[in-house]
Formats: structure tokens, C-alpha cells, sequence
């Protein structure tokens, strides 16, 4: 018989079909000695049947015939090698996914044969034949319809009693294998989308729901895990712990598109499942209540990561009722959530008194917030919703613990470190840009953009509401409309009832206007733009939304504002101006125009330039441990530091004067060089000196200089400037050419800090710094939340002249050199310092 096997025929044929089968058939046992048969024959068997599928409907009237589905069974149940399983879970698969014939899909998905083998007790500690087995299932989903379902399901009674396919996968839904995760998930997607009412009915009773709520728990401990990542990252700072928490970052978002996808099958039941659990087992018990924690508290999750998790449940989970309630409960204090023997009442901490995320995160379970009735009311204090965020970073008594949670993200961005003030820009900026937020929850939260109240006010006022027009042209806080503060007070009624959270909108004293909470926004962001231990990348956030809110000027700033900013930025000009005189002059305008380019499009950007994980890995700095404070490359960084934070003020200067932003700053440009200058007597060009090129040795003084241990050198030396940029040259002198030389070394001028040394006075200490600055280009200078910078460390020349007198020559026309440098610097940034004028 396995000689006949292998004996020549059409391989694409029905013979060759009928032949497989009838020797199939013969087959009573599977074991070591015919598995290799029985494999190859099942192999064939599928891919004659795709062939005929698109050729000849006879090979599958022949296989239906035969029940060749039954023989498959059968070898199943015979077979005692895992390798036919694994050929037989791929035979099926192959024939489910290639078949185009509606008659053979309904056929394959007949006579119980599938379910039977979706139900099969196989081996499933073989991880490759666990692989199969998930293929197998989700290959069968991808062929439900309204029509296909039907076949794999029991009904009695109008109803979905089983459905093997569904409740066998979902199984697997929280396998330690990512690739069979996705697969379930791919799976249960295709279930919801057929829009079955029976089967969308069974996948939500109450013997099934909980694969919902289970969903939400394995993604709150996948939250727990992300937190701990971060607070584990700063101890630990190297590339595997940035690497673990951008996978984590990559699975949270991924269930998060999941729930997204689940939800927008548009089964409403589904919807609810997925929000109330969301809301019950991971925002109302975990990420509120982090928000206000103090460093000593054993929360599951920190302040920074909840701040993360926020920006991405709103981004990418786009659901109405779950943004406004989110939104509502910011007007919520932390007693709100926690219940009293958890509740802490330390006040406002301040956000430099926190650790980069809590130190401790537990595992054991969360317990709903439902399940016991917290209740409480906004004590009607002085402390109410219209204390100014500078009012709270002085008020830290037991007052400031009912603050709303809408105000504790603005104390961390008026007083909190850098981590916690982008945290909460990007809470803020998100809810900005969720448009499944209601605009009245906007308007009450005080970041409605000033376009959309004037059109929405004008709409009001065009259609006869007097309210609309009253208000549209004055300035005056007046009451909030009743539409708005019923449609938060029914959030809040939401909550209450729903999630046992219960608080007043009315509680914080009268209502107040929008104008108000929006107001304390602007107070929140002009502080934070005046903050000098806040990073440029922050600030540039804080200006991106503070654009947003304002685009018509100055109608919207108080006086006060206007003051703050322009003080702040008089004492970035005085500190810009210093730069001018500083190490890297010769780089000051490029990096300014560069700068300029990139904040213009940041703050006119439609969104903000940043993802929330940058929350989670901020952009580290070059620190101590890098390279020495004193270090050129470190007084570079906060040159460029510095130059971000007066590019994003002049900006706003030019914004709140009316004016539009121009392409460029006003940079004056360079002068020619003058004739008596030391480069244009050493002859060179606006090219400037390159190794190589051939000078005159006008000036020109001779030195040693030993680069390498015991080989000293002989040098011209000459010190060179050319507008804003200026070379310190070492020449060789041309045998041949008398008082010409060729440029065999330069480096920059400016930062050299040239030095005589105490004992030797014909020695000249010099410090050369780098050409250019190796984090303004970021792909060179690494990924996210680190630097590629191992080693960084200035170069030392000394130079030994002939006498004493030629030492100091050197020196002189060094600095002489500098300064004309640096006067050149500051003329040509004169426009842009003298902003008034």
C-alpha cells in the first residue's frame, strides 16, 4: 500500500482525491509507523480541495460524499501522535481560510464535526499544539455571518444555550502568550461584529459577562505593573528598563483599541460592561485617589502613571458617557473615592516632595467602589472653585484636602515638579482634544478654546437667547447658565447613583461662571510659563494650550498676566544676552532660528506634538554623573535650555502685542568682514579655515604643542574671527612660501578660557570645546529618556611660546578675538532682545 502511495498520477486531479481517500479510510490506527502517510495524505487532502474550490466543484461534492469531515474524526480519535493532531488542526484551517463557496463553508461548519473538534481534549501543554489549535478557531471566525453562526450554535427555545467556539476561546483570553491573546481578542471581534441579536444576548448573560469584567482586571494589573516599572526605572535608569516599560506602554494601549473595538460592535450591553468596570475597578478606586496622594501612601498605582492612564482611557477609548462622567468626577475631591479609614487628610503636597512615582505596589484585589456608599459633599468654604492656583500653593492646610481634582492638576502645574506639571498639561490638553467631551464640560472645566465660546455665545445670541448676547460682550463673571449646571449635576447624579460616589457641584459655594474656571486655568498656565525649575519641553506645553484657550491676543489676559509674562521675559533677555559673552556664541543665532521654527509650529500646532508615554519617560538631561557642571557641553545644554524657554516667551510677547508670528526672528545679518581684522590679513574667506587651508602668517606666533606623550610639535599660532564665529589655528609654516603656512589644526574660539599657567609663564592653558552640540540633533543623541553620551569631556591645550611676552600676546589676542565675537552676537540679536521696540 505505501509503495501504491507514491506511484505516479495527476496530482491535481479527482483520482488523486478519491485515491487519498480510500487509503485514509484503510487506516485503523495511527501510530510511529504510518503517521508520516497519514500527515502527507491530510495535506494533500486540503490542498486539493482549495484547488477545486476555484476549479472543479466535483472535488467537493466528492469530499462531501465521502464525509471525508467524518474520516478526519475518526483519524483524530485513532491517532496517537501529537503530529497528526497538529497536521489535522492545520488541514482544517487551511480549507476554512481558502474556501470561497458559501456551500462549503456551510457544509465544513455542519454536522457537529467543527464543534466536536473545538471541544476535543487535546494536549494543550504542547505549546505548538496549542498554536494550531487558536489558528484553527480564529480561521472559523473569520467565516461567521448572520448565516454561518447559526451552525455552530445550540439553541432551545429561541435561545443560545452553547457556543463552543466562544466559550473556548475566551478560555485562553489572558494566556502568558501575547500572540494568543491577540488571537482570542481577534476572535471575540469577529463574534461581536456579525450582530446576532441571540449570540450578542448569550455573550452577555450572566454566566459570560464576566469575561468583560475580567478583562478590565487583567488590564488594571497590567496598570499596577506599568507603575512599578516607573518607579523602579530611576533606580535602575538603563536601556532594559526603558525597553519594559515601552512594552508595557504597547499591551495597555492595545487593550485599551481592544475595549475601543469591542465597544463600537455596538452592543449596548457590552458598552455599559466595559465603562462600568473601567470606571469601578480601575478610575474611581485607583487613578483618582493616586492624584493626591501623599510619597508615604501604599497605592497600587502612582500619581505620574495615573496621569498616563487617564490621557490614554480618553484618547483612545471614545466613549461619551465615559468622557463626561470622567470629566464630572474632576470636580470630585480625593475623600470622594477613598473611603474614610483610607482617606488621608495631608493637604497639598507639594509636587518636589514627591518621588517619581509611589514606591510601593501591591496585587491583591480592588474591591468596587459601589460596594460600599461613599458619600460626600463640598464643604461651602473659602475653599471653594474659585481659589487662584497661586492660592493654592500657599494654602496647605486641612481646607485645601477637599480641593476638587480638577484643581489638584492645576496645584501641579503651578507648583508641582516637571514630571507632574506635563503630567497634567497632557490631562488637560487631551481633554481639549476628546471630542466625545460635551462643550459645556469644557466651558465648566475653563479650557474651552475661546473660538467655540464666541461661536457658541453668538449662536445663542443670533437665536434669540438675550443670555448669549449679554454675555458675549461683556467681560463680567456672571452666573452659570442652568443647561450647563444641570447637564454636570446629571453626571454627577451618575455617579452617584451608578458608581456610589456622591458630590456637589453646588457645594463649592454659588455657582460660579465659566469665566471663573477659566480664569483659574490662565493663572495656572501664566504661573507656570514664569516657573524657572520647569524644562522648555513642558513650558512649550504650557504654551501650546495656553494658544488654544487664547487665539485673539490679549482680549482674554488681565493685567496681571501681562505683567508676569513680560517680567519673565525681561529676565530671559538679561540671561540670553549673557550667552552672547558665554561658551558658545558662534552657535547661539543657529540654535535660536532652529528653536524658533520648532516652537512656531509646536504652539500653532492643532494637537500637541507629544504622546502621553512621554509622560512616563521624560526626555533625561545630561546630569552630573555625564559630564562636569562646568563642562562646556553642560553650559550648551543650558544654553539651549534657555534659548527654548525666551523662543516660546518672545512668542507669546509677539501673540499678546496682536501681532502675527513671523517665519524667522528679527536677526540682523552678518557685516563684512573689515579689512584691519586678523582674518582678513591671515587671508581667509567667508568659508572659513579648514585643515589644509593655505594662510598668511600676518600675527602669526610660534609654538609647541605635544598631542601625543613625548612628541612635541612646532606650530604657528594664530586666534581668528570672522562675525559670529572665531577659530583658534595651529599652522605649519611652508618651506618654500615665506610668512605662509597651511592649517593643520583649528578649534572653536569661543569657550577656551585661556589661561597662563602660575609656574610656567610661557605656558598657555586653553579649553577646547566641541564644534557643535551633540543633543540638538535628536536622532544622533538617542531615544526616548536617554542620551547616547558615554564620555564627555572638554579638550585640554597648552601651548609653550618662546618668552614671556609672546605668552601674553597670545592671551590678548585671544580675547580680543572673543570679544569682537561676542559683540558681533549681540548686535545681530539686538531686533530680537529689544522686542518693544
Amino acid at each position: 500500500m505505501w509503495f501504491s502511495f507514491w506511484r505516479s498520477r495527476d496530482r491535481f486531479s479527482l483520482d488523486e482525491l478519491r485515491y487519498l481517500t480510500d487509503q485514509l479510510q484503510k487506516v485503523q490506527i495511527v501510530n510511529e509507523v504510518n503517521k508520516d502517510f497519514v500527515i502527507e495524505a491530510l495535506r494533500s487532502i486540503a490542498e486539493l480541495l482549495t484547488y477545486g474550490d476555484q476549479h472543479d466543484s466535483s472535488f467537493f461534492e466528492f469530499f462531501m460524499e465521502k464525509q471525508v469531515m467524518g474520516e478526519f474524526i475518526r483519524i483524530l480519535k485513532i491517532s496517537k501522535t501529537v503530529t497528526v493532531s497538529l497536521q489535522l488542526l492545520q488541514t482544517i484551517s487551511i480549507m476554512i481560510q481558502n474556501l470561497k463557496s458559501e456551500h462549503a463553508i456551510y457544509y465544513m461548519f455542519s454536522n457537529e464535526h467543527v464543534n466536536y473538534l473545538i471541544t476535543y481534549s487535546f494536549d494543550f501543554h504542547n505549546e505548538e499544539l496549542l498554536s494550531y489549535y487558536i489558528s484553527f478557531l480564529r480561521a472559523i471566525s473569520g467565516k461567521l455571518d448572520r448565516n454561518t453562526i447559526s451552525l455552530l450554535v445550540k439553541t432551545r427555545d429561541e435561545e443560545v444555550v452553547s457556543f463552543p467556539l466562544y466559550v473556548e476561546a475566551i478560555r485562553f483570553s489572558f494566556h502568558e502568550e501575547s500572540m494568543v491573546r491577540t488571537a482570542v481578542r481577534a476572535l471575540t471581534l469577529n463574534v461581536y461584529h456579525v450582530g446576532d441579536e441571540f449570540v450578542n444576548k448569550f455573550v452577555t448573560s450572566a454566566s459570560h459577562s464576566d469575561y468583560f469584567s475580567n478583562l478590565v482586571s487583567f488590564f488594571r494589573e497590567q496598570c499596577i505593573n506599568l507603575s512599578k516599572l516607573v518607579s523602579d526605572c530611576p533606580k535602575n535608569p538603563c536601556s532594559e528598563s526603558v525597553s519594559a516599560i515601552l512594552a508595557t506602554v504597547d499591551e495597555i494601549e492595545d487593550n485599551l483599541y481592544y475595549f475601543s473595538d469591542v465597544i463600537s460592535a455596538g452592543i449596548p450591553v457590552v458598552g455599559r460592561l466595559i465603562t462600568d468596570n473601567i470606571m469601578q475597578l480601575l478610575i474611581l478606586p485607583l487613578l483618582f485617589p493616586a492624584l493626591q496622594m501623599d510619597n508615604d501612601s501604599n497605592m497600587k498605582i502612582g500619581a505620574v502613571t495615573s496621569l498616563y492612564l487617564l490621557c490614554c482611557i480618553l484618547r483612545i477609548v471614545k466613549i461619551k458617557d465615559l468622557a463626561n462622567t470622567i470629566a464630572a468626577a474632576l470636580f470630585c475631591p480625593l475623600e470622594a473615592f477613598v473611603p474614610d479609614s483610607e482617606a488621608k487628610l495631608n493637604g497639598y503636597v507639594s509636587g518636589n516632595d514627591f518621588t517619581h512615582e509611589n514606591e510601593e505596589s501591591g496585587t491583591d484585589s480592588v474591591t468596587p467602589v459601589n460596594a460600599g456608599q461613599l458619600c460626600l459633599d463640598i464643604p461651602n468654604k473659602d475653599c471653594s472653585s474659585q481659589v487662584h492656583p497661586e492660592d493654592i500653593i500657599t494654602e496647605k492646610n486641612f481646607c485645601s484636602s477637599h480641593l476638587p481634582l480638577r484643581e489638584t492638576l492645576l496645584s501641579y502645574i503651578t507648583d508641582g515638579d516637571d514630571v507632574r506639571a506635563l503630567g497634567s498639561l497632557s490631562v488637560l490638553a487631551t481633554l481639549l482634544q476628546t471630542k466625545e467631551l460635551d462643550e459645556s464640560m469644557l466651558d465648566v472645566l475653563g479650557i474651552l478654546p475661546q473660538r467655540k465660546q464666541h461661536k457658541k455665545l453668538l449662536l445663542q445670541a443670533l437665536v434669540g437667547e438675550g443670555l448669549g448676547e449679554e454675555q458675549l460682550f461683556s467681560f463680567e463673571s456672571g452666573s452659570i447658565r442652568d443647561g450647563v449646571a444641570s447637564e454636570i449635576d446629571g453626571y454627577l447624579q451618575k455617579l452617584k447613583e451608578e458608581y456610589g460616589v456622591s458630590c456637589s457641584f453646588a457645594g463649592a459655594g454659588t455657582r460660579a461662571s465659566p469665566r471663573i474656571y477659566r480664569h483659574q486655568v490662565l493663572d495656572a498656565l501664566v504661573s507656570l510659563l514664569c516657573r524657572s525649575n520647569i524644562s522648555a519641553e513642558t513650558l512649550w506645553d504650557g504654551g501650546w494650550l495656553l494658544r488654544q484657550l487664547l487665539p485673539y491676543s490679549e482680549a482674554e489676559f488681565k493685567s496681571h498676566h501681562l505683567k508676569l509674562l513680560k517680567d519673565s521675559y525681561r529676565n530671559c533677555t538679561s540671561f540670553l544676552l549673557q550667552e552672547t559673552k558665554g561658551i558658545w556664541p558662534d552657535l547661539l543665532i543657529t540654535v535660536l532660528c532652529d528653536e524658533w521654527k520648532k516652537c512656531k509650529r509646536a504652539i500653532e500646532a492643532s494637537s500637541p506634538r507629544k504622546e502621553p508615554k512621554c509622560i512616563l519617560l521624560p526626555f533625561q538631561k545630561l546630569t552630573s554623573e555625564d559630564i562636569p557642571a562646568e563642562s562646556s557641553l553642560a553650559s550648551g545644554e543650558r544654553m539651549s535650555e534657555l534659548v527654548k524657554v525666551f523662543v516660546l516667551l518672545h512668542q507669546l510677547q509677539i501673540f499678546s502685542l496682536g501681532r502675527a508670528l513671523p517665519e524667522q526672528p528679527s536677526i540682523l545679518p552678518p557685516i563684512d568682514i573689515p579689512e584691519m581684522s586678523r582674518a582678513t590679513a591671515a587671508g581667509l574667506d567667508v568659508s572659513g579655515p579648514r585643515p589644509g587651508t593655505e594662510i598668511r602668517l600676518v600675527n602669526a606666533l610660534p609654538c609647541r604643542i605635544a598631542f601625543e606623550r613625548g612628541k612635541e610639535r612646532h606650530f604657528c599660532f594664530l586666534a581668528v574671527s570672522m562675525g559670529t564665529s572665531g577659530w583658534v589655528l595651529l599652522s605649519e609654516e611652508l618651506p618654500l612660501k615665506q610668512n605662509y603656512g597651511v592649517v593643520r589644526v583649528s578649534a572653536p574660539l569661543a569657550g577656551t578660557n585661556p589661561r597662563i599657567d602660575d609656574k610656567h609663564s610661557r605656558w598657555l592653558h586653553l579649553r577646547i570645546r566641541p564644534s557643535t552640540l551633540p543633543f540638538s540633533d535628536p536622532p544622533k543623541s538617542g531615544g526616548l529618556g536617554k542620551m547616547r553620551i558615554k564620555t564627555l569631556v572638554d579638550g585640554r591645550w597648552t601651548l609653550a611660546f618662546r618668552d614671556n611676552e609672546s605668552c601674553k600676546t597670545a592671551l590678548s589676542m585671544i580675547l580680543e578675538e572673543i570679544n569682537l565675537q561676542s559683540s558681533e552676537a549681540e548686535r545681530r540679536l539686538k531686533p530680537v532682545l529689544d522686542l518693544e521696540l
